[in-house]
């Protein structure tokens, strides 16, 4: 089977029939891992795009609708974690050429976004980072390095903004 066959497989099947706000959720996550994506028991909302099948996904895990998932790269999310609506997990950037063309040769980083960790509505993660244990990234933010466990980033680029006790309720950032 050729790439282009392969591709337009993927989007048929993976991304409008699985992306489909009637395809139910535990079919979605079958769909999903019938692709090759290795998924634990979680939800995964509708309009989700998936770019390809090394995407590992944990036990417990909640990915809001319309989530895109680059698939240049490994993104691995673990268990529990939370990404809100339209987040962008970008594996794919280019390296910087010459004047004639500025985009250069593509430059694929994979993503981790470790146990616990809440990413909010229209988040971007630039390829390369990893999200630290029990990190909060707050909508709107672009992460382009990487965050510590246990902290709070937000803005553009996302800094740390506060520390969070590991095991403790606090309000959001």
């Amino acid at each position: 089977m050729s790439v282009l066959q392969r591709l337009i497989l993927r989007d048929l099947f993976v991304n409008v029939l699985g992306a489909s706000l009637l395809m139910p959720r535990h079919l979605r996550w079958l769909l999903l891992r019938l692709y090759g994506a290795k998924i634990g028991r979680s939800s995964v909302g509708p309009r989700c795009f998936f770019g390809g099948p090394r995407i590992t996904i944990g036990s417990g895990a909640f990915i809001n609708v319309g989530v895109f998932f680059d698939g240049s790269d490994t993104i691995t999310v673990g268990d529990k974690v939370h990404i809100g609506m339209e987040a962008l997990i970008l594996t794919s950037a280019h390296d910087v050429g010459p004047e004639s063309r500025r985009a250069g040769e593509q430059a694929p980083a994979p993503v981790v976004i470790e146990d616990g960790c809440w990413i909010g509505a229209r988040a971007i993660l630039m390829p390369g980072v990893t999200i630290g244990r029990g990190t909060i990234v707050a909508a709107g933010s672009v992460v382009t390095q990487s965050c510590e466990p246990n902290a709070a980033y937000a803005g553009v680029p996302a800094r740390k903004i506060r520390s969070l006790e590991p095991d403790q309720t606090q309000p959001a950032p």
